[in-house]
């Protein structure tokens, strides 16, 4: 529940009731301690906005993070060999290269294919996203967003030493007991 339905809530409640009001507002906003990735982490934001990247690059500094930005696709996949990234922030809308390209390209290059991708829209479609995570997204992020859900995103990727790590797929194999052995 938001907060204008916690407010309009609260228009339509009997005076006892507004009492529990302040208890349950702070365990909505954080059920738990929010765990941050390694100091030093670097992140790629790639996005033509210049308002979602110093929103982005501003929320991530203020914890640690080390940030470098990339306005188009094309910037963004030079740069990946150039700083090594941890983590990459994608908008799908961008100009020249999209970001559906930009991730294929990013999933077939064996030194980048590693690097988790957060992908980033402003569009309602939820096709958007399912098409992302199908061609190797790790996360999608709707704009605009909050700073407690991108830091929601990049604590779903981390791993026991606080470092974005891809989910591998292991494709389905067969059981070394069902292979027959030379002769």
């Amino acid at each position: 529940m938001g907060i204008f339905d916690q407010i309009s809530a609260l228009l339509r409640q009997e005076p006892e009731q507004l009492s529990d009001l302040p208890r349950s507002i702070a365990r909505e906003r954080r059920g738990k301690e929010r765990v941050n990735a390694r100091e030093g982490t670097r992140v790629l934001i790639i996005d033509d906005s210049k308002t979602v990247v110093m929103a982005i690059k501003k929320y991530l500094r203020s914890v640690g993070y080390e940030t470098v930005e990339a306005f188009d696709a094309e910037t963004g996949l030079s740069m990946i060999h150039e700083h090594s990234p941890d983590l990459i922030f994608l908008d799908i809308m961008l100009p020249g290269m999209n970001g559906f390209a930009a991730l294929r390209t990013i999933r077939r290059d064996p030194q980048a294919r590693h690097i988790p991708v957060i992908m980033m829209s402003g569009n309602e479609q939820a096709v958007e996203q399912f098409y992302g995570l199908r061609i190797g997204a790790d996360d999608f992020m709707k704009k605009p967003f909050s700073r407690e859900e991108l830091f929601f995103r990049i604590e779903r990727l981390l791993d026991n030493e606080l470092v974005p790590r891809r989910v591998e797929f292991v494709p389905d194999t067969v059981p070394e007991s069902s292979v027959a052995s030379p002769a």
